[in-house]
């Protein structure tokens, strides 16, 4: 009878453990969306570099969320500082009682989180993008920048809206910076003005910048007219290496000096450019943008995807936050359409404004989806280097957004 008692008091153990009687159906809800993204990543494709371990660490934070769990303490009285239970304690004495501390450790995504909390992770993903990024088509044809610029509008319109709708200055700062396409930077926003927000807004930023190629080209094409779209470029001039090593190094002085919170970011960006145009540390270069790229992907997709557990997640605000990057990147990809035209006005019909919704600075995605739709209209056009100035502008205008950002509401 005591060997029955004993089994059947495990077994209830177990079960008390279990996520059976621990999981709510919030949990349950976000396990399933969890395995669609893992689906969307796998089997479609869609960004899964950053998307598969995102949605892999929703997955294990719904399963056990102990894992996301804050390490803490508890005091136990002891009647003595000798007493043995505190041995290798630390002991404290709070009035006339005294306690040992009884440390409880973190769970592992916890401390891998702080790379993401501490703002670490965001601007090495940028140091091995700048490794990665040939900004040639953009000083080639420095007018790009202004495509790049006009791309970020959308951030700040939503930004306003986020405000309307109930959102506090600092939450709708994080919600706007969606717009941007880039995913490290709303990241690091986020973390810094909003960081109960930031499950939803990373899912939704790289979601978007998933679908890029399904949500670009119908904009594209409501806001251009079939010859606008099939204007044949001219070639780009060459750009010589003493142009590519000093343009880092001004760009970095300059934005530094002006806007100095979004110095982390640009710094690291030119930082890793500077890396590969300058070809005096190919090893290094080759590091940023290989190893230590991957190994901080792989943190930053787990552990943001760990802060999307159901409680955190299943809320209105994050059906508003959802809708409102959608309108944010649909309003970077037009503002960027509408400048471009205004450009091919300026110029004589020189500038395909298709250029203009590659400045929402997911490279090189939209990019090619730039060149995908001009060729549809004119196969012999040929947009990929030409929308690729718009489009690294892109990555540094969504930085410098966010600066602006966190000075206004930091």
């Amino acid at each position: 009878m005591e060997i029955l008692t004993g089994f059947l008091n495990a077994i209830m153990g177990i079960y008390k453990s279990s996520g059976l009687s621990t999981l709510g159906w919030q949990n349950y809800v976000m396990i399933a969306i969890s395995c669609a993204l893992l689906y969307l990543a796998i089997k479609k494709q869609y960004e899964p570099l950053l998307l598969l371990p995102i949605a892999f660490g929703m997955l294990l934070v719904n399963l056990y969320p102990g894992i996301m769990a804050a390490p803490d303490i508890t005091l136990v009285q002891i009647a003595t500082k000798d007493d043995p239970a505190a041995v290798g304690h630390v002991v404290r004495t709070i009035g006339d009682t005294i306690y040992y501390e009884d440390p409880h450790y973190g769970g592992l995504l916890y401390y891998l989180y702080q790379g993401v909390k501490l703002g670490i992770y965001p601007p090495l993903i940028f140091l091995g993008i700048g490794c990665m990024t040939d900004f040639g088509p953009l000083i080639a044809n420095p007018k790009s920048l202004i495509l790049g610029a006009a791309a970020q509008i959308g951030i700040f319109v939503t930004f306003t809206g986020a405000i309307f709708l109930g959102f506090t200055a600092s939450e709708a700062g994080a919600i706007g910076i969606i717009g941007g396409a880039d995913g490290p930077t709303a990241i690091y926003v986020t973390t810094k003005l909003a960081p109960h927000l930031l499950g939803s807004i990373a899912i939704a930023a790289y979601s978007y910048m998933a679908l890029v190629p399904i949500i670009q080209p119908p904009i594209m094409k409501a806001l251009t007219t079939k010859k606008e779209r099939a204007v044949v470029m001219e070639q780009l001039r060459p750009v010589s290496k003493l142009e590519k090593i000093l343009f880092p190094i001004i760009v970095v002085i300059l934005i530094a000096i002006f806007l100095p919170d979004a110095a982390p970011l640009v710094g690291m960006l030119m930082l890793g450019n500077l890396f590969k145009e300058s070809g005096v540390v190919d090893r290094i270069a080759k590091a940023a943008q290989n190893e230590l790229m991957n190994i901080i992907t792989i943190f930053l997709g787990v552990t943001v995807g760990a802060t999307a557990s159901g409680t955190n997640f299943l809320k209105l605000d994050t059906l508003k936050i959802i809708a409102l990057g959608l309108i944010a990147f649909c309003m970077g990809t037009a503002f960027g359409i509408l400048f471009g035209k205004i450009m091919y006005k300026l110029t004589g019909g020189k500038i395909n404004p298709l250029i203009g919704s590659a400045g929402v600075s997911a490279v090189p995605m939209a990019a090619r989806v730039s060149q995908k739709v001009g060729q549809q209209e004119n196969p012999g056009n040929f947009l990929l280097m030409h929308a690729m100035g718009p489009n690294v502008a892109g990555v540094i205008g969504s930085a410098v957004a966010a600066g602006v950002l966190l000075n206004v509401v930091g």
